[in-house]
């Protein structure tokens, strides 16, 4: 920490992204280096951009300040964005929570310019951001059909693998008389590991790749894709219970 002001705009990219891969919270340092990049951003190229957002949307550190200004810079910037640029910055928008109605309108005037370029992943996340968007804000405008179906095929192609033990509790509320689909998937296109569609319930049976470790304490938080699965879920009206 008491060195970042000798960390060139990779340097500071790389950090966070690093922790965030690992799964490790350490709030501080994210806080620490959100203040760094804000007066920088100009000399950040569009990967570290994109990683940046990327590493604090994961580790859940909602800063809605450089937020902001990733997207201004995005938005100025957009041409010199890959594909996987572009799917990385959306999911961060959505997974923070910081992105405004007119700035999540003029991405996507910016996607569908280049939608046919993108590839299956970015697609993916592209509609995490659509459908985050239009929960929060009910009156954001609906996509040309032919490009909302692209976002939702790309989505629903992601095949759940579940786990033995996910097996074994599904066994065991079977057989304590809860009732339930396994592996079911919504309109949306969410899964959900078991559920009781017509009440709109749902269990979800949680690994350690679902959490970060804090650095001081080892505490164990949500990581940034199981939260904004949560809110995407519960925004649809559904009440989870977590295993």
């Amino acid at each position: 920490l008491s060195r970042l002001t000798d960390f060139k705009s990779q340097d500071l990219a790389n950090t966070v992204w690093a922790f965030a891969t690992a799964s490790i919270k350490a709030r501080e340092l994210f806080d620490a280096v959100a203040v760094a990049v804000l007066p920088r951003l100009s000399e950040f190229k569009s990967q570290n951009l994109s990683n940046t957002a990327w590493a604090f949307a994961t580790g859940g550190v909602k800063a809605s300040e450089l937020f902001d200004a990733i997207a201004t810079s995005v938005l100025s910037r957009f041409s010199e964005f890959d594909s996987q640029g572009i799917g990385n910055t959306a999911w961060a928008f959505a997974g923070v929570e910081c992105v405004s109605r007119e700035q999540g309108v003029a991405f996507f005037d910016a996607v569908v310019a280049r939608i046919s370029t993108l590839d299956e992943r970015t697609l993916s996340q592209l509609y995490q951001l659509w459908l985050w968007l239009r929960l929060e804000h009910g009156e954001f405008p609906s996509l040309d059909p032919q490009y909302e179906e692209s976002l939702r095929q790309a989505y629903f192609a992601g095949t759940p693998q579940p786990s033995r033990f996910q097996h074994d509790v599904s066994a065991d509320l079977s057989r304590m008389g809860w009732s339930h689909e396994f592996e079911y998937v919504t309109v949306e296109g969410l899964s959900l590991d078991m559920a009781q569609p017509k009440v709109k319930h749902g269990i979800e049976v949680d690994g350690p790749s679902h959490y970060l470790r804090e650095t001081q304490s080892g505490d164990l938080s949500e990581n940034g894709a199981t939260r904004l699965k949560s809110r995407l879920l519960e925004g649809l009206g559904w009440r989870l219970t977590r295993v």
